[in-house]
């Protein structure tokens, strides 16, 4: 249980937050005119719900973005298997989460955006919703909104727990806020030895991990039909992806492919930005370096001529993933710790990586070991390992196999272990 004594720095937090309302909706307001808030659905960020609690237990799950709440599917799955009668909560605060959660939450599970960490905010999403335990997804660490959900709920359970190297510095330097944070939590299970570490530091305690919960999430999804028409757009060919990219990773990628173009003239690189508002400073690099580009979310077309397809838009990575053999996995040539390589493993790409994966270091590790990755450092290593798979198809295909072949070891036993934690925890009844 939470110690009585909350810090001071965690007491100047709360009550500066109190009186942050008019930035708060300021906040608000910029992320809806930046397309990254559902304007018929801001008051969820507020903590007005968006439909009725359900009658019986029920059990709040909380990720972030995409991919904790792709994470989150399975636990539901399997959570609900063995309590038919709960209804599950699952929050999420980003718009592509929010349209991944409604096609895909399973009957008794529904989504809405988690309030800004407003303590207004925070008491009007709990007074509504009640939940009878809370599970929060790797990493947010919300004052307001873990020590007000540990004052209503029975148990609570931070799951698939996180926390990088530069946060883990940063923590380090406020250690009794943090102690006192996780103290909130009856369980902690880390995604790895690495956080289950940094976590035991953090919180003064002893800190299980069974693996990484992503290694149980569903395939992303992708469109057929825009799947067919991509593919007719650009027939036969060469094609590799850049996914997920941050400023600073599209320079050596369009090098990459210039350096591509020279022993394949009819090369098309595919970019996804991270963050697709990017697209058109993209556009501006690609221009640079002399590179003719179209955009996805101006509906340009795919031209003979294209060298680069620029994907900015919103919940599309599985389709690219799905059209392109060779994927390197952005967020890594910059220190931002590698996005999910386990994507792109499900779906059939080779995988390429920069040096900076401390986001998914066991799994990169594990996935190199078998063959299923490959580190790139630079345009040149890129560039390098591109035309060895470009021209070796029985190497492409045994490193697509051994990447899938990882992804899928070990979902089953990850899922079973954390399940199995969990669920005898989990409160019998309503609270009230």
């Amino acid at each position: 249980m939470t110690p009585v004594r909350e810090p001071l720095g965690l007491k100047i937090y709360r009550t500066v937050s109190r009186a942050g309302a008019p930035v708060a909706s300021f906040a608000l307001k910029q992320r809806l005119k930046a397309g990254k808030e559902d304007e018929n659905r801001i008051g969820e960020r507020r903590g007005e719900a968006g439909r009725p609690r359900p009658e019986g237990p029920l059990i709040w799950i909380h990720g972030a973005s995409v991919g904790e709440s792709l994470s989150v599917i399975p636990l539901v799955e399997r959570l609900k298997a063995g309590r038919p009668d709960y209804n599950f909560l699952v929050t999420t605060g980003t718009v592509t989460s929010a349209k991944l959660m409604e096609e895909r939450l399973p009957q008794g599970a529904f989504h809405q955006f988690i309030p800004l960490d407003h303590p207004d905010y925070v008491q009007a999403f709990l007074d509504h919703w009640r939940p009878d335990a809370a599970l929060f997804v790797e990493s947010e660490f919300w004052p307001n909104l873990i020590l007000a959900a540990r004052a209503r709920a029975k148990f609570m359970a931070l799951v698939n727990g996180r926390v990088s190297p530069r946060s883990f510095e940063d923590w380090k330097r406020q250690p009794n806020a943090i102690k006192f944070l996780l103290s909130s939590f009856d369980l902690i299970i880390a995604q790895d030895p690495q956080n289950a570490e940094r976590l035991s530091i953090l919180s003064g305690r002893s800190i299980e991990t069974y693996g990484n919960l992503k290694y149980a999430a569903p395939p992303l999804p992708g469109d057929e039909t825009a799947l067919e028409n991509l593919k007719n757009q650009i027939g036969d060919r060469k094609r590799w992806l850049a996914a997920s990219t941050h400023p600073g990773e599209e320079e050596p990628v369009l090098k990459a492919a210039k350096i591509l173009k020279n022993e394949f003239p009819a090369l098309l690189t595919i970019v996804t930005p991270r963050h697709p508002a990017r697209g058109d400073e993209v556009a501006g690099l690609c221009a640079a370096h002399g590179l003719t580009c179209a955009q996805r979310s101006k509906d340009d077309a795919i031209a003979p001529d294209t060298d680069v397809y620029i994907a900015d838009t919103l919940g599309e990575l599985g389709l690219f993933y799905r059209l392109c053999e060779v994927s390197f996995v952005g967020g890594s040539l910059v220190d931002k710790g590698g996005h999910n390589p386990l994507e792109p493993a499900r779906l059939g790409a080779a995988i390429l990586h920069g040096p900076h994966v401390f986001n998914f270091v066991e799994t990169y590790r594990e996935m190199r070991r078998t063959g299923g990755a490959a580190l790139t450092r630079n345009e040149r290593e890129i560039a390098s390992a591109i035309t060895r798979l470009f021209a070796d198809g029985k190497t492409r295909a045994a490193m697509t196999e051994a990447a899938r072949q990882a992804a899928e070891a070990g979902a089953e036993r990850i899922l079973g272990e954390v399940c199995a934690k969990i669920e005898p925890a989990l409160p019998l009844e309503a609270a009230h």
